[in-house]
This record gives structure tokens, C-alpha cells and sequence, in this order.
């Protein structure tokens, strides 16, 4: 079976978490990418969780998996022209230094498409390749807290939360691989490539649904509602009376009326209508809240699952890899001895396949060195 992006290069010499991120997407699919990076070795090979026996990180070893691996001092002569000969014979380079670094390298994509001209080129960055912020430099922080994220998440009468994982690099590394693959069907037609900028704060906007438009027109900011969702009530977490944490969502008009007779408030008419429910907010909240609170974990889950409502269980990590429906599906098999989640789809013709983990400094160097890289 062949993979779904068989026959396509790519050269990775971005840092980090969201090229590589989209790189490794891309590699999952079967597209054949080089991991360019520094003699000294990519930071993320020392970032996070190690092995109990030592070694690169957990992070590398997923974040860098399916890719060949070469080692390159660009600013060396030597290294520059290996560089030039695999971008040469190259589909997609992605890079995210910050804009004009790689022009100052002599990588530019004027440079590049001169001597490639079907070349797509993925940069990333903070902030785009224009504006005032263009040249600051980009870590995902930065743009969940301008984004509007950091503002609407956490408790009423806390402080503005930005996520505890990279959730910005992770949504831009999405953006990015999607982003490649239109490009790469525009090149289709053309026969000429292109340069994508995907940067981290309109990445993270894209996951602000439509409140950008209600506070350019209605001059609306959300509040901070705790997990809650100002359409929406009740929605959030609550705590069973085994001290165990369950979260309840009811989007739907049909799913809340469910709940509603479920915890005995059906004919409350304060209750009836999304608009209802949402001016009365810390009422109903507090009815869910004592209903859930008198009762086990199993209770409340069998009794909103004998409703057809919304519930599910709060796990940790550690409880997701047990549940029965994880292991069943295998979501997080072993490769190679190392526990990690599968390609981001699954398809059922051309499915995405993990060939490796992410491999030891410029483990394949000689090998790439040595391919005739011309198209």
C-alpha cells in the first residue's frame, strides 16, 4: 500500500514545535522529509520528558518522527551548497526564522524559486511576514494572550490564563500542513510554487469562532466564565460526590431539556430558552452543581447517559490511556518501544503510518549527502 504523500520532499529546518509540527504531519502521510538542523543539535532534543535510559526527548521522538535526519552549518560553505542541492530537488521548504533571516542566508524565496520554481515555501512566524511586529519574535504565549484566549480563560474573579500546553504551535502546525497541501494542488495547475505565511496569532484566531465579529460590530469582549460559554448553560465541570470531576455541555436546545428533567427543573421558565438559561445563569448552575454533587460519578454519568445527554468523565492523561474505548482504538500505541498518538486522521485507503521515531543527530547525513537531489 502505497502512502498518500509518496514522492513528495520536503526539507524541514524550522525549530521548535510548529514548522516541525506541520513537517511531521506531512511525514505521517508519507512524504519524505529532511530534518535540517545545527550541528549542535535542535533545542527540542533537550526540551520536556526524557527516557528513563536517557537520550532525546520524548517531545523529539514524536515531533520529529518519519523524518531523515541531517546535521548542517549553513553559514559554512560546504554545508550551504548541500543545503542548496536538497532544496533544489525539493517540493516544500518550511522554515521559521524570523522574516529576513533566511533571505540574509541566501535562501530567500526569490533565490529559491529562481533556481526552483515549483517550490512551495512554509514560513512561519509569530506575527506574519508584514507589520509592525513582523521581526519580534514569535513563541505561543505571545499569541494567546493577544488573541483574545488568554482574556476569556479562567475563573470569573481570576487571573487571564494562557493554555499549559503549546496550543498555538500545535494549531499552527495544523494550519501549516493544510496550508502546504493547497498550495501543493495550486502547483498542480501552474506548475509554479509559492510562499505561505502562516504566523501564531492569526492561527489562534482562527479558534475564536465568530467573537472577533461581535466585538468589531457589537463591540462585545466575552467575560471570563470558568468553562463556561455564554450561549451555552449549563456547560462546565462539576465535582461528583466521590470527589471525582465530570463535564456536562448542553449546545443543543433538546440536549438542555433533557438535563433539565433529568435534575428535576423541566418546568422552570426561566429555563426554557438559550436566552433564559444564560440570564440565569448562576442559578441553574448552582441546580447542576448540587444534583451532581449528591451522587457518585457512576450515577451521574448511567443517569445522563439514560438521557441522551452530554457527560463525560475529567481524566488525566494517564486515565485516557486505560479507558477502554483508547485502548480498543489503540490512540496511543508503542513505536519503537515509545508511546505516542497516531497521525491526526485516519483514512481508509492511504493511511498515515509511523516509520520511526525521531532519530539520533544527522542519523541519515551521509546518506542525503550523497542522493542526487536534482529534479
Amino acid at each position: 500500500m502505497t502512502n498518500a504523500l509518496d514522492g513528495l520532499r520536503v526539507v524541514d529546518m524550522a525549530t521548535v514545535f510548529a514548522g516541525p509540527g506541520a513537517a511531521r504531519h506531512l511525514a505521517d502521510f508519507g512524504a519524505d522529509v529532511i530534518k535540517v538542523e545545527a550541528p549542535t543539535g535542535d533545542g527540542v532534543r533537550r526540551m520536556g520528558w526524557f527516557p528513563p535510559e536517557g537520550g532525546d526527548s520524548y517531545t523529539w521522538k514524536l515531533l520529529n518522527r518519519n523524518k531523515r535526519c541531517i546535521a548542517l552549518d549553513l553559514k559554512a560553505p560546504e554545508d550551504f551548497a548541500v543545503m542548496q542541492r536538497i532544496v533544489d530537488g525539493a517540493d516544500v521548504l518550511i522554515e521559521n526564522l524570523r522574516p529576513g533571516a533566511l533571505e540574509r542566508l541566501g535562501l530567500g524565496p526569490d533565490a529559491l524559486h529562481t533556481r526552483n520554481p515549483r517550490l512551495v515555501v512554509l514560513r512561519v512566524s509569530g506575527f506574519g511576514q508584514t507589520g509592525p511586529y513582523a521581526h519580534k519574535a514569535g513563541f505561543a504565549t505571545m499569541a494567546e494572550a493577544m488573541s483574545g484566549f488568554a482574556a476569556i480563560n479562567g475563573e470569573p474573579d481570576g487571573a487571564p490564563l494562557p493554555p499549559p500546553i503549546a496550543l498555538t504551535d500545535e494549531v499552527a502546525a495544523l494550519a501549516g500542513a493544510f496550508a502546504v497541501m493547497v498550495a501543493l494542488r495550486a502547483r498542480d495547475a501552474s506548475g509554479l510554487g509559492q510562499v505561505i505565511d502562516v504566523n501564531l496569532l492569526e492561527s489562534m484566531l482562527q479558534l475564536m469562532s465568530a467573537l472577533p465579529s461581535a466585538a468589531a460590530h457589537l463591540g462585545y469582549d466575552q467575560p471570563r466564565l470558568g468553562s463556561g460559554i455564554p450561549y451555552t448553560v449549563p456547560r462546565g465541570t462539576f465535582q461528583c460526590s466521590d470527589g471525582k470531576w465530570v463535564a456536562v455541555s448542553t449546545s443543543a436546545e433538546s440536549v438542555a431539556a433533557r438535563v433539565l428533567q433529568l435534575i428535576g427543573v423541566g418546568n422552570d421558565d426561566r429555563f426554557t430558552t438559550f436566552a433564559g438559561r444564560a440570564e440565569h445563569r448562576d442559578a441553574l448552575n448552582q441546580l447542576v452543581t448540587a444534583w451532581i454533587a449528591q451522587r457518585s460519578s457512576s450515577e451521574v454519568i448511567a443517569a445522563f447517559e439514560g438521557a441522551q445527554a452530554a457527560i463525560a468523565p475529567v481524566y488525566s492523561m494517564t486515565e485516557l490511556l486505560r479507558d477502554p474505548h483508547a485502548v480498543e482504538r489503540e490512540i496511543v500505541p508503542l513505536y519503537e518501544g515509545v508511546a505516542q498518538q497516531r497521525p491526526v486522521a485516519r483514512l481508509s485507503r492511504t493511511p498515515g503510518e509511523v516509520r520511526h521515531i525521531g532519530r539520533t543527530i544527522d542519523a541519515d547525513g551521509d546518506a542525503i549527502r550523497a542522493e542526487p537531489w536534482s529534479r
